[in-house]
């Protein structure tokens, strides 16, 4: 079994070389070239015109052998290898021709598998100017060496190797359009596939995360009566610790349950608003003022933003005309981008909201002037439930971005030159029909 196996090897390697085209085509050319040297060899030759044909056989064929390396050496430059080739080639019968007897020489048939091998290769178009080379250096060696060849005999020539030569180009190009719209249908179903296999993919991770999802928010709806049962309980225990303030360790008590009431808080403020992500509420669209909207929203966040000694500022264009939202899920959004400056900047710092016409959108934006955002958090940044804060549920950015994009518009994000992030809500004027 294992000789059997070495013996083949060096057929699998000499057939790996034939596997590109030009290697073949260079094989061929090298074949049909050699062999018809060798064979018009066999035409006894008047003595005046003896020629060291066997050399001449032995170093065309190191040439083409040659050849054949160069093209699989540097594929990338093969036709102009061929080209280059070709034009020895016609060179060789022409000076054949000129050293045996010219217009009577029987190496002109050497014209024929030389033309029509290449005319396959490069197309009918190459044939015809072959055709005419052809015919040309038939002439010129007659006139070089006599006797000189007819124009019967030149015309004959050319049809009788330009006719076959043509057909094979014709034929040639025909394969080379068909093997490319091949090639193109593969790559397209190739990648019709990739997509194919990537929309399955995504169709199971989708379906798992809606099973997750349906879960979740029944553990959501469960949830929300116990928190809301032991609220309760921890606000009558804490009026019960106040009713003996002055006791012994009722300090502390009291200290105990104010802190069980924050966890209690913060806890149904998360589930609160994943309700809100999972369960959104269908948008109802209505003619609003977005300057008044930012210039409110100011107002609103002003004294929280007075304790934490920030400023807030604020940079209305009027020019903003009436536009189709809903005024509170898009108050929601811009209160979540400023719940985050907040919080980013803690104390001091400055927050400004602003709002302006661009083109034929209108854009919405909260600066703050914090440290800004850093890069492994921003490939993260708005995916559900990732935070850096240790209180946050995750949430505020998927949802302002929900929002925005239930409105047809874009929520973008961009670090400022000196320091701080910005976050912009853009919104078109005219909202499609189909949002």
């Amino acid at each position: 079994m294992t000789p059997a196996v070495t013996d083949r090897k060096p057929w699998r390697a000499i057939f790996r070389l034939l596997e590109r085209d030009e290697r073949v085509f260079a094989v061929l050319l090298a074949v049909v070239m050699v062999g018809g040297l060798a064979t018009l060899g066999l035409v006894r030759l008047r003595p005046r015109h003896q020629i060291d044909l066997y050399s001449i056989v032995f170093w065309f064929a190191a040439y083409k052998v040659g050849v054949f390396a160069l093209v699989t050496v540097n594929p990338r430059n093969t036709r102009w290898t061929f080209i280059g080739a070709l034009g020895i080639d016609l060179l060789l019968v022409w000076a054949l021709l000129v050293l045996t007897g010219g217009a009577d020489s029987a190496f002109v048939n050497l014209f024929f598998p030389l033309v029509a091998v290449n005319a396959y290769y490069f197309g009918r178009r190459t044939a015809l100017f072959l055709t005419a080379v052809a015919g040309l250096l038939y002439w010129t060696a007659g006139w070089m060496a006599p006797p000189e060849a007819a124009w019967t005999a030149v015309v004959i020539l050319m049809g009788m190797v330009g006719l076959p030569a043509y057909a094979l180009g014709h034929v040639s190009d025909r394969e080379r359009r068909a093997r490319a719209e091949v090639e193109r249908l593969n790559d397209e179903l190739t990648g019709t596939l990739s997509r194919l296999q990537a929309a399955q993919q995504e169709l199971l991770v989708a379906e798992r995360m809606a099973t997750v999802g349906r879960l979740s928010l029944k553990v959501a709806h469960e949830v929300r009566n116990p928190i809301s049962a032991i609220e309760l309980n921890a606000e009558i225990l804490q009026d019960i610790v106040r009713g003996r303030a002055g006791q012994a360790d009722m300090d502390e008590a009291a200290g105990v349950v104010a802190s069980i009431r924050d966890q209690v808080k913060t806890l149904d403020a998360l589930t609160e608003e994943y309700l809100t992500f999972a369960r959104f509420p269908r948008p109802h669209f209505e003619e609003e003022s977005v300057a008044d909207l930012v210039q409110e929203l100011a107002e609103f966040i002003r004294p929280v933003a007075t304790r934490q000694g920030l400023t807030v500022r604020t940079e209305t264009d009027r020019q903003v005309p009436m536009m189709e939202i809903d005024r509170g899920l898009l108050r929601q959004a811009v209160l979540n981008l400023v719940k985050n400056g907040l919080e980013t900047l803690s104390r001091g710092g400055e927050l400004i909201l602003t709002s302006r016409l661009s083109g034929e959108s209108v854009e919405i934006a909260v600066q703050d002037t914090g440290p800004g955002i850093e890069d492994d958090v921003a490939r993260q940044l708005f995916e559900p439930f990732f935070t850096t804060k240790p209180q946050g549920t995750g949430l505020g950015l998927s949802i302002a971005r929900q929002i925005t994009e239930e409105h047809g518009g874009e929520l973008t994000w961009k670090n400022r030159p000196g320091g701080g992030a910005v976050f912009t809500i853009r919104l078109p004027i005219k909202r499609a029909a189909h949002v």
